[in-house]
């Protein structure tokens, strides 16, 4: 026997042997809870993603700072080095965790221009040396004698790249061999990175670009890692318009990644690299640059750095000082943490947009908030640059050097 009735809200609850359906408004709760839950975490990854971010900064800035007392002695250069690959570790690591709740979100953007491959391979390469030097292994660079022309983003398709040469370094045994190859076909370009590793087993190479797959997580051979790498390699290929697959013939025989991409096909008239604009700032090579942030060993390290490199730098500590000192030292440039305290970077650089003499006052927000609506909101407040912590310092000088 089955009975039917109607429930008010245009649905049917059947009892005894037939479905149960849910009421419209408990399955609406059930969504809306659903997008409340993703909201927290997305909020949490990005808060825990600018408050690990923050004490990389004053790090990376005394590591700079040691490096250029020049010191001889070789058990500080090893200190420096470690503490540099640990510090780009952590950063690789923060934004990892920040692309799982871009990906899960379809948030990636990519900033493509017109770039060459060797470029690309450059960068990837620089990236992932100290990780395939720590293992001792050897690399194999081979590159078309004639230039390849790609439509991409130069920092994330070199992060693809970097990813798979990490993979390839860390899960080869020490003294391997690697090798990364690209070549013309038609109009692609096939990029292969190889290595002569642990191998993948059969049956874990439908799942190798699965979230948080990894081939073997025992004691012996924990290396870290989030098990996204190969998930973020593969979106972003496939959004630029590519594809990628995985081989190996078995456990210790090594593994094989192809990268698919397309190349822009040259016209007979290239595009020459003819800036007009020159340096700028040869005739007034030095600036003067007020820092703000809260956190006092990233704003004294990082003026530290710039105060060698010949500029005239003051400090502060919190906005409404920020704005105090700028009110006094009318400087070039001000960079200014985000979250301070008595008044924001946000609020701060509206006030300073406000006055006269700070209209034409370049504002870089360094901070470890850096998700596309934190740089839409600095945008927003009147800054002209934002750079996530911990800052690059060849990034920051290259800027300056433009102003």
């Amino acid at each position: 026997m089955q009975l039917s009735a109607s429930n008010g809200v245009g649905e049917e609850i059947t009892a005894g042997t037939g479905p149960v359906l849910v009421d419209s408004s408990e399955r609406q709760r059930a969504e809306e809870a659903a997008r409340d839950a993703e909201r927290a975490k997305d909020e949490f990854l990005a808060t825990l993603a600018h408050e690990l971010r923050n004490p990389l900064a004053p790090l990376r800035n005394a590591v700079q700072i040691l490096r250029m007392q020049a010191s001889t002695s070789p058990q500080a250069q090893w200190a420096q080095d470690v503490i540099d690959r640990q510090i780009d570790q952590m950063t690789r690591l923060i934004e990892d965790l920040l692309d799982v709740s871009r990906i899960t979100r379809n948030k990636l953007e990519l900033r493509r221009e017109r770039i060459e491959l060797t470029k690309v391979v450059r960068v990837a390469v620089e990236t992932s040396r100290p990780l395939i030097d720590a293992g001792k292994h050897e690399l194999l660079v081979t590159l078309p004698a004639q230039p390849i022309a790609l439509d991409a983003d130069l920092t994330r398709l070199a992060q693809s790249i970097s990813n798979l040469l990490n993979n390839a370094a860390k899960y080869t045994e020490p003294g391997g061999h690697i090798s990364l190859a690209a070549e013309r076909q038609g109009s692609d370009v096939l990029i292969t990175v190889k290595d002569n590793g642990i191998g993948i087993p059969p049956e874990m190479i439908p799942r190798i670009f699965d979230m948080f797959t990894q081939v073997e997580r025992t004691v012996t051979r924990s290396q870290g890692g989030l098990g996204i790498g190969l998930t973020l390699v593969k979106r972003l290929i496939e959004m630029h318009g590519g594809s990628i697959r995985a081989h190996s013939d078995g456990v210790g025989r090594g593994s094989e990644f192809q990268i698919r991409l397309p190349v822009v096909i040259e016209t007979t008239s290239s595009r020459a690299d003819n800036d007009p604009r020159g340096d700028s700032r040869a005739s007034n090579p030095f600036l003067r640059i007020l820092i703000a942030d809260d956190n006092q060993d990233a704003a004294v390290s990082l003026g530290m750095l710039c105060q060698i490199t010949g500029n005239q730098v003051r400090t502060a500590f919190d906005g409404e000082e920020a704005l105090d000192v700028a009110r006094q030292f009318h400087p070039d440039v001000i960079i200014l943490d985000i979250g301070m305290p008595k008044l924001s970077g946000y609020d701060c650089a509206r006030r300073l947009r406000e006055e006269p003499w700070a209209q034409s006052v370049v504002l870089i927000a360094v901070t470890g908030w850096g998700q596309d609506d934190d740089r839409c909101r600095s945008k927003a407040a009147g800054f002209d640059h934002h750079i996530v912590k911990p800052v690059e310092i060849a990034e920051l000088q290259k800027l300056l050097l433009k102003l």
